[in-house]
This record gives C-alpha cells, structure tokens and sequence, in this order.
C-alpha cells in the first residue's frame, strides 16, 4: 500500500550549491539532514554519491564525510559497495529518544519556572506567534523549524545549550515520526496551545503546571503511534 502524500503548501528545496566560505560537509550534512527529517527525502530513498557530488558541486569526500555522520544518527543505512538508502524510521531509537528529551525538559522547565525571566517569556512567545503564521500557511518544514526554536530557547536560557545538540543528534526518528504527524487535523494547533501553556506556567512560576503541559506536549506523537503506523506502514522498521 503506498502511503499517502504528505502535504505541504511548500515548494520541495533544492539542494543547491553550498557557501564557499564554509567547509563543505557539515553543510551537506545538515542538508541533507534536513531533507530526510522533512521526509524529502523519505525511507527508502538511494543516495547516490555521485548525483550528490553533482547535485551540491563537490567533490566526493565531503558527501562521504556527511553521509558517515548520517549513518552515526541512523538516518541513513550504508550496504558497502552496493547502495546508501534513507533509512526506516526505528520506533526503539524514537522512544529512547522521547525518554531522554523528556528526562532533560522536565528538569528545564521547571528551573525555567523558578527563575520568572521575562525575557525568555517575551522570546518565547515570539516564537509561538511565528509558528501561528507557519500553522495558518500550511507550511510544516517552518513550522517545525520554530517548533525546534521554541525547545532550544529553553536549554539556551537554562545554559544547556551543548545538550540541546545532544538531544537533536538523537531524534532524527522521533522527528520523522512528528513530521509525519503533524499533518493530521488540529495537530499543528495543539502543538501551539501546548506551548503557549508552558510559556504562560513558566512566566507564573508554576513549575509543577510548566512540567504537566511539557509532558503532555512531548507525548503525543507516540500515543498515535498506531495510527502513524497504519497510514505510512513501510516507512516504519518495527
């Protein structure tokens, strides 16, 4: 059964050339890193060496390099001397995934809550006020690039920020299943009004209430994990 498309108003990206002013494999990388969590490129994909080289203007070493962290996060399987493919999304590295977001923001937002910075509040609901107009527009990749602005604002105002980067390098799984989530009716406005609740529990120094919402807020993929399964059966390893 194929799956059905996941819709966006928003034209697909063009991998395009890279700045030349940065070393080319981290920006590979974190493209093309962009491209699978988006589901551009979905489970299943081949990723030719080559047509990549081509496709960013580069040599072969850093579409290697790129790859190699790819397949560090296990986003892409490499078969030696036959092909490179994006991998199946594995529901055990998104749960493991889940408890150790869970584990850490649990912790932030209740010393977030504690601390009564109105900045961080102000910054906070900038951002919810961007992912409105991303959710009215349909747009889901800017969507959730304000989504993961929402969650780095709190570890950068609890100074862990260098966790903050843990945590993304281990959820590429738990992000696809998001991606493939988020599309479903009401989603994207719940995921606006649990942040709003959070920020509005942070800002009264209700940290009891700010670790409620954030629990509810992180669960709710998984808990449609059966339904996310039936719609996209192939895309899922186990």
């Amino acid at each position: 059964m194929a799956s059905p498309q996941i819709v966006s108003r928003r034209a697909p990206r063009s991998a395009g050339r890279l700045d030349r002013d940065r070393q080319a494999a981290p920006q590979v990388f974190e493209r093309l890193r962009g491209m699978i969590i988006s589901l551009e490129l979905p489970p299943g994909s081949p990723l030719s060496r080559a047509a990549l080289a081509a496709q960013f203007g580069v040599s072969s070493t850093p579409i290697r390099d790129a790859l190699m962290r790819l397949e560090e996060e296990g986003l892409v399987d490499v078969f030696p001397q036959y092909a490179t493919v994006v991998s199946r999304v594995d529901i055990r590295l998104a749960q493991q995934a889940h408890f150790l977001r869970q584990a850490l923001e649990l912790e932030i937002v209740r010393a977030l809550a504690l601390q009564h910075d109105k900045a961080l509040v102000a910054a906070l609901n900038a951002t919810i006020v961007r992912q409105q107009h991303h959710a009215k527009a349909g747009d889901f990749e800017q969507f959730m690039t304000a989504d993961n602005e929402f969650h780095s604002q709190l570890y950068m105002a609890a100074d862990k920020q260098d966790i903050w980067s843990l945590v993304r390098s281990r959820s590429g799984h738990i992000d696809r299943l998001r991606r493939m989530h988020l599309p479903s009716p009401g989603k994207a406005q719940d995921i606006v009004r649990h942040h709003k609740l959070i920020t509005k529990a942070i800002d009264a120094g209700e940290a009891e209430a700010a670790q409620k919402h954030l629990r509810t807020h992180l669960s709710g993929t998984l808990s449609e994990l059966s339904r996310i399964r039936s719609r996209y059966p192939e895309y899922l390893s186990n």
